[in-house]
């Protein structure tokens, strides 16, 4: 039964009770029954900020939400600056590189989105690609420390875990030395991705913006071999090892050990190098992700020639060191591409539009096959692939009998997993071709050196430079002689109410006690109407990811995503176009496609809260006190935790927790 209006009149105190005598009504003090009373509860609203799934399911960590709340024009860049560069300045703190990623990530921020619930994701990928484009279109830089702290670290590997950490470890004033063994800095974002995915003029400007803060590159240089560790352990103060798995697995079948049988990683690092420029007969892929993709489309791309010479097998020229003549590319035709999955084609790796382009471009897919056996002939060549059908009836692969099958082919290259090239430090090998680490990125059982990337677990980009951010925190603690710190549940990097309030001018005040004693101890009470402390609001970010259960989904209206728009190529105009095929937004549409984010566990002013309060107990926070993250607030006096204001909230930032 509700209360009596006269009963609700009444004086409460900060505990919204009367302060009844504890002998006849100590059910309040000590009964957790008494929680609930009919229609009211002790419990108010407060403010609790949590980490999105799209960040939370981000490898990196991005504030993925902030810096759409920025493209979106709900956070307002400081004056002077523009929206671009404001959005540019919040998505590097985790990434330098959102050109790259708006491109060639898998995007797993977009499988999380909350927004499936209602008709489909956030295009995140494509501001990405709005927000790095705008940068390099307007020359937007990064700038080290000012402070330089005198400590060197040495990096193997220019590629983007390398890379990565070479930014954050100038952002702190720590020297950065990258050595690679190539002539040019990307890695596998180079050597590894073909240029119609990864442009390379847009790569050369992403990474160029990092070199500029002050890192020295030496390339050409194989630690190991041109440079021992020993050399660099005297040298430096700490080793950053971003090696990279750049040898392909070789297939695991008799027969694999032919000369044109290779690794996709080979074929993909000879053409992007510019040596291979064709291919000669019919070329088989073994794989299923997106490297075998890779592979096969330039593959179809690069074109066959029909030809007896030793010299222009693709196999010589990708195991060698010459390259490809192009005089040759008048009699260049379509190449015969087939890949192989043990997969079926529905649940192969590879992202599904680059599944859709191969397809359409002419590469023919089949799935659920295994490899048997390379067939080779008398001059140790293959010249077929003896495969398997698999079923996945009883839950696993499955071989059915009576269905092998010779395939036809001219090279074989298998793209089913990498490992590193340890020539110098095989003892840095975990036995796997990989390196092992600790939670913090520390090399396991070598104090002073830290490992991120493929090295660790070939995986995405966007993986190895979030753990590049988490090791470079690790050497940054390492180098001041601090214990390496324990890491939250949810790592990424999280919005900090703080910083909102510190640029609004409305940092919280220095607290300082009066008195002595039980004095002092009192000063820290009563604090609703202090400025040393963020009232009623609650940072779970660090160890709490809002999932759709947790919205007012309601609220959201139906509205399409906007979609980058891509050019299609047929398979009869495939060869050699090597046109970047994605074509990004323009301001207007990344604009309205931001807006469609629905700022998962952050307040995006929507109001509601302040509409349906049937108490008006829910209030804006005055122009001139409030921020992002900080636009309502609650008068305790008027409310009676009706639970109205969370029911509302589209974002589950208002939950009824004061007074737990």
């Amino acid at each position: 039964m509700a209360k009596p209006s006269e009963e609700m009149n009444a004086a409460l105190n900060f505990r919204r009770y009367e302060d009844y005598p504890r002998e006849e009504y100590g059910r309040f003090y000590d009964n957790d029954e008494m929680i609930w009373d009919a229609s009211w509860t002790h419990k108010c609203p407060t403010y609790v900020h949590q980490t999105p799934p799209c960040q939370g399911s981000c490898p990196s960590g991005h504030d993925v939400r902030g810096w759409l709340d920025i493209v979106r024009g709900l956070d307002t860049p400081p004056e002077g600056v523009t929206m671009e560069e404001y959005a540019f300045e919040l998505y590097t703190k985790a990434n330098p590189f959102p050109s790259t990623m708006g491109r060639v990530c898998p995007a797993p921020c977009q499988d999380g989105c909350n927004r499936n619930e209602i008709e489909d994701f956030v295009g995140i990928n494509s501001i990405d690609q709005f927000i790095g484009d705008s940068a390099l279109k307007n020359n937007l830089g990064f700038e080290a420390a000012a402070n330089d702290t005198g400590k060197k670290i040495a990096i193997i590997g220019g590629g983007p875990a390398g890379l990565a950490a070479a930014f954050q470890l100038r952002k702190l004033g720590h020297g950065a030395t990258v050595f690679d063994d190539h002539d040019t800095l990307g890695g596998m974002m180079v050597y590894g991705i073909p240029g119609y995915r990864t442009p390379r003029d847009m790569m050369a400007g992403e990474i160029k913006r990092i070199t500029d803060m002050g890192v020295e590159v030496k390339l050409n240089t194989r630690v190991g071999v041109d440079i021992s560790v020993a050399d660099l352990e005297k040298d430096f103060d700490a080793i950053f090892w971003a090696i990279g798995a750049q040898s392909g697995r070789p297939l695991p079948i008799p027969g694999a050990e032919a000369a044109n049988c290779i690794t996709g990683v080979a074929f993909l690092s000879a053409f992007n190098s510019g040596r291979l420029k064709h291919v000669t007969g019919k070329v088989v892929v073994i794989g299923g992700g997106d490297t075998s993709i890779d592979v096969a489309s330039v593959a179809r791309r690069i074109g066959h020639i029909d030809t007896t010479h030793e010299k222009d097998r693709a196999d010589n020229i990708i195991m060698g060191s010459t390259a490809h003549d192009v005089a040759d590319t008048a009699a260049r035709e379509g190449a015969e591409v087939l890949l192989i999955s043990r997969q079926p084609v529905e649940n192969m790796n590879a992202a599904q539009h680059e599944i859709d382009d191969a397809l359409r471009e002419g590469v023919d897919i089949r799935g659920s096959l295994s490899p048997v056996e390379v067939i080779v002939n008398s001059d140790g060549r293959a010249t077929g692939l003896k495969v398997v059908q698999l079923s996945y009836e009883s839950g696993k692969a499955e071989a059915i009998e009576g269905t092998e099958e010779v395939i036809d082919c001219d090279l074989i290259a298998s793209a089913i997993g990498q490992t590193g090239e340890f020539t110098g430090f095989e003892d840095l090998d975990n036995g796997r071709g990989l390196m092992d680490a600790t939670k913090n990125y520390e090399l396991k059982g070598k104090s002073g050196h830290f490992v991120a990337g493929d090295i660790i677990r070939p995986h995405l980009l966007t993986t190895a430079i979030g753990q590049a951010s988490v090791a470079v925190e690790s050497i940054d603690e390492y180098l001041k002689g601090e214990d390496l710190s324990l890491r939250p549940k949810v790592d990424v990097h999280h919005f900090e109410l703080d910083e909102q309030l510190e640029r609004a001018g409305l940092t919280p005040e220095k607290f300082e006690a009066e008195g002595e004693g039980k004095e002092k101890e009192d000063g820290h009470r009563g604090t609703d109407s202090s400025k040393f402390a963020i009232h009623n609001y609650e940072d779970r970010s660090f160890a709490s990811v809002i999932t759709h259960e947790k919205l007012f989904l309601g609220h959201f209206e139906y509205t399409p995503r906007i979609h980058r728009s891509f050019k299609d190529i047929e398979s009869d105009e495939v060869l050699q176009n090597f046109e970047e095929r994605m074509v990004g937004l323009e301001l207007d549409d990344a604009v309205a496609e931001a807006k469609r984010c629905m700022s998962c566990g952050m307040c995006f002013e929507c109001d509601n809260c302040i509409v349906f309060c049937p108490q008006t107990a829910v209030f804006k926070v005055r122009k001139n006190e409030s921020a992002l993250g900080r636009y309502v607030d609650t008068d305790y006096s008027k409310c009676v935790g009706c639970n109205i204001c969370e029911d509302v909230c589209p974002t589950g930032y208002i939950q009824m927790g004061l007074g737990e």
